[in-house]
């Protein structure tokens, strides 16, 4: 059985979005409904905290320096260094239920994010693509919580999810322009086994993805078969990112909401790391 270390014991609600900086050797994460980025410097353990107006659900380094952010409001920025945030897109100012969910950067640097209902109840959230110019196009709709966002190392296929849906799918990639195709199916979660949340993919090209209330991750081959699972001390682990001096280490948020059995799992909502012998890609990062 795999190791899983708790490096933060927040007990939050839910904490996501980990990111990993290499050139600071800290890791960064969410905190949603207590609305906040943190810092972790890996090396002297320190955690610095940044609280923001509104949840934020999702986070990207900057090529400038600082943060992209997707939140209840929508696209905005962090100033890490004075703590500024900064609106800057609205993708859905007519839809108070939704909220910015799961969100990362492609490597031409445009930053990705989903929305979701946070009712849980309807499809009104939409996965967009937010370009370094500020423009921003809706890439699909009729979701109910977009998640799963990761691409494949060769930039030819984008994994997106709808965690109440079940379903992860592939799509064709075109990383000059931004557009994706032929949407198929890459794997469907059973019943039993958790929903797919946030993921991942490493060097190998495999897709590991955290299944909320599954008590576990899953590596997926390309193909979309099952070939690992790690049991998670966590009912509902959140997301998944690689890091380490070698990024190898997979870092992995969660969730201590709506447990089934709390006494079994009194670290839940904190970040967990673990080694799993498969180095991950570096985290692009927003161009604008």
């Amino acid at each position: 059985m795999t190791d899983v270390a708790c490096i933060v014991d927040s007990k939050s609600r839910v904490t996501e979005s980990p990111v990993w900086n290499d050139d600071e050797q800290a890791l960064y994460w969410t905190e949603i409904y207590k609305p906040a980025v943190h810092r972790l410097d890996t090396r002297s353990g320190k955690i610095t905290t940044w609280k923001m107006p509104d949840p934020v659900g999702c986070i990207a380094f900057r090529r400038r320096g600082g943060l992209i952010c997707g939140t209840r409001a929508g696209f905005a920025t962090l100033d890490t260094t004075t703590g500024t945030v900064e609106l800057l897109y609205a993708p859905e100012p007519d839809k108070p239920n939704n909220r910015l969910n799961d969100g990362r950067c492609d490597r031409a640097g445009r930053f990705w994010a989903g929305s979701m209902d946070e009712s849980l109840a309807s499809r009104s959230g939409s996965l967009y693509r937010f370009d370094a110019n500020r423009k921003c196009t809706k890439m699909v709709e009729g979701l109910i919580v977009s998640n799963g966002l990761a691409w494949s190392p060769d930039n030819r296929t984008l994994y997106h999810s709808d965690s109440r849906q079940r379903t992860v799918w592939a799509w064709d990639f075109d990383i000059d322009s931004g557009d994706i195709g032929n949407q198929r199916v890459f794997h469907v979660a059973k019943v039993g086994e958790g929903r797919p949340d946030g993921a991942a993919v490493d060097e190998e090209g495999c897709y590991w993805i955290a299944r909320y209330a599954g008590w576990r991750l899953v590596r997926h081959a390309p193909d979309g078969r099952e070939i690992q699972i790690v049991k998670m001390p966590v009912e509902s682990p959140t997301m998944c990112a690689f890091g380490g001096p070698k990024r190898d280490i997979l870092y992995v948020t969660s969730a201590g909401q709506n447990l089934t059995d709390p006494a079994r799992q009194p670290q839940a909502g904190g970040v967990f790391m673990l080694t799993v012998g498969v180095r991950g890609l570096p985290e692009p990062r927003y161009a604008g």
